[in-house]
């Protein structure tokens, strides 16, 4: 993979055409390398979510190249013919919510993308077992969602992310639903992640609590972003 996770540049959003066109994304560039944790942070309408979901493969940047790993996948087009298989395989994703399907138990709600990517039934039902051991929810692989915590939930929404293997996570507002004890123990987990699985995530978030322990930050205003040092802060 390099030393690039994932990387833009000059990316670019216009929304509408002449007098009406809005730019909601402005020359943008941002790299994050293999194991490495980022905050992205902004006020309401800076263009957090409109960046979210172009990095997601969710929407099509008006220009700009994006590039994941070692392979470049935008240049003023998509590069990837089959963006559904981009997104289920190569971008993982946590909500605010962790969007469990409450009639499956742990172990398939982790093990069911991996399914559907081609691997085999037993594969990736270990691939789940692994996960959840590593996130310390080993012991509720047999639970259904609504047994579990917030916490265990979010935790399991985190194997989820992490079960093909993606270069990239993107992690919106994780933490939002929780108190400070769980959103510094998801932090940590992230980072924890990031490093044993050589994951870049990019955490966007408006939670204070966390901010503190980012080691880099990029701050986003009026479609363009600014990278910074963040505190780097040691989660006890």
């Amino acid at each position: 993979m390099g030393d690039v996770g994932i990387r833009i540049e000059n990316l670019r959003k216009r929304y509408g055409e002449g007098d009406t066109a809005v730019d909601a994304l402005k020359d943008v560039n941002m790299t994050v390398a293999p194991g490495e944790v980022v905050g992205l942070i902004g006020p309401s309408g800076s263009g957090k979510s409109t960046l979210l979901k172009c990095l997601g493969a969710v929407i099509e940047p008006s220009a700009g190249r994006m590039t994941l790993g070692d392979e470049l996948i935008f240049d003023d087009g998509w590069k990837i013919p089959d963006l559904r298989a981009l997104r289920r395989d190569r971008i993982g994703f946590i909500f605010q919510a962790p969007y469990l399907i409450p009639f499956l138990d742990v172990t398939d709600n982790v093990a069911l993308l991996p399914m559907l990517a081609g691997q085999r039934n037993g594969a990736a039902r270990r691939r789940a077992t692994d996960l959840l051991e590593a996130l310390d929810v080993g012991h509720r692989s047999h639970a259904q969602p609504a047994e579990l915590s917030g916490g265990e939930q979010q935790r399991v929404a985190i194997a989820r992310a992490l079960a093909n293997q993606p270069p990239v996570i993107l992690a919106d507002e994780p933490t939002a639903p929780l108190d400070s004890e769980r959103a510094l123990a998801v932090i940590r987990t992230l980072n924890r992640m990031a490093e044993q699985y050589r994951t870049a995530i990019i955490v966007v978030t408006h939670d204070e609590k966390i901010i503190p322990t980012f080691r880099r930050i990029y701050q986003i205003r009026d479609g363009k972003t600014y990278e910074e040092a963040g505190e780097g802060r040691a989660i006890a």
